[in-house]
């Protein structure tokens, strides 16, 4: 079956870029290298592809109901124009997916949710739907649009030269802009650890807006203040501000509770007004009340040049105590890091511990996270 493709295949091209698999797509792995696009990220600007996540459009009377019983975070409060980060979770607890949900009106949002997620997410939906005879509708416009996320230190300068409203938004909001006779969902969460903006607009549109975003920037100079990032450097990002990927850090057999993201569980919600129970929440309860997960997820700083993978035994004295989720060498820390879910009474930082490659033993010490904060 061949790969997908988003609307920004041309573009990739256009800037040589090394294309590789991901959950169905072919997508930009690197354009220049991995360790230039990263540092270009932090110290400048870089543009991003992630068309290939899910756009849902949730609308109806039960809109809002439904997406209460669907999150793990309290929607009835939002406000129109908030986004706001939330676990899917199934019925043992564990995580379907990590979303973000935008709140248009109490009957109207959009859920962006992670590829590899998208079609077990929209059966899910399909499901809730029917089981609890919700007035709901759910279009996955996924397809037919175009994803652009935009980050970096000076990013909002750049921007700030055709839009005065994109650089005032506050974190996690969201503003709707008229492009020729289209609709464009700007909004300003990021998942790299940098200032910054994501773009949601039809796909036609991608070469106008580009052209607004860039204006005179030839991406292609060695000097240019934004330039094209593939998902390796994505990743490296995201690792150092700690931020978890599906499939690592969350996952169905993983309760939500050790996944370090305990502000976006509420299990008071269905007591506020107009709350409900979400999927999942009765053994949320239960792992609470029972004294926590057997597991959390902690940091770690590993002594040397060698990285530990994903799948690598964390031990103390010789004996399992966890296991590694994401680990790379930090190129703006100069030293590698790792995160792993560990026995929950050795959390405190500054536990000494060692990792088992399979080829040797790395010693590392936990530390708090995220590895990397942006200054204020």
């Amino acid at each position: 079956m061949p790969l997908a493709r988003t609307s920004m295949h041309q573009f990739h091209a256009d800037n040589k870029a090394h294309m590789g698999e991901y959950a169905g797509w072919d997508m930009p792995l690197y354009y220049t290298s991995p360790l230039a696009e990263h540092k270009q990220v932090r110290t400048s600007g870089g543009l991003f592809d992630v068309s290939h996540m899910g756009r849902v459009k949730v609308t109806g009377k039960h809109a809002r109901k439904f997406l209460e019983i669907l999150c793990s975070r309290r929607i009835s409060d939002m406000q129109n124009g908030q986004c706001r980060y939330s676990l899917v979770c199934n019925e043992q607890g564990g995580v379907k997916d990590d979303v973000i949900v935008y709140r248009n009106d109490d009957d109207d949002y959009l859920i962006v949710v992670n590829a590899a997620n998208r079609a077990k997410l929209l059966k899910h939906f399909d499901d809730v739907i029917r089981s609890r005879e919700l007035t709901v509708k759910v279009d996955d416009t996924t397809e037919n649009t175009v994803m652009v996320a935009v980050q970096g230190p000076k990013v909002m300068d750049v921007v700030g030269k055709v839009s005065k409203e994109i650089p005032t938004l506050k974190k996690y909001r969201f503003a709707i802009k008229n492009l020729m006779i289209a609709k464009v969902v700007v909004s300003r969460t990021g998942y790299t650890g940098e200032d910054g903006f994501e773009a949601i607009l039809p796909s036609s549109l991608f070469a106008l807006a580009k052209s607004m975003i860039l204006q005179d920037i030839d991406v292609s100079k060695p000097d240019a203040v934004i330039k094209p990032i593939g998902l390796v450097a994505r990743d490296t990002l995201r690792t150092e501000a700690a931020m978890p990927l599906y499939g690592h850090e969350l996952g169905e057999d993983i309760n939500a509770l050790s996944c370090g993201v305990d502000f976006a569980i509420s299990l008071d919600k269905h007591t506020q007004e107009r709350g409900e129970r979400f999927i999942g929440q009765d053994v949320l309860e239960q792992t609470r009340s029972s004294g926590g997960p057997a597991r959390k997820l902690v940091g770690m700083f590993v002594e040397g040049k060698r990285t530990a993978r994903q799948g690598n035994p964390i031990l103390i004295a010789g004996k399992s105590v966890g296991i590694i989720t994401s680990a790379c060498p930090s190129p703006t820390l100069d030293r590698c890091i790792a995160m792993g879910f560990v026995d929950a009474a050795l959390t405190a930082p500054g536990t000494a511990v060692e990792i088992d490659t399979g080829r040797g033993m790395l010693n590392a010490t936990t530390t708090a996270m995220p590895f990397y904060k942006l200054a204020k």
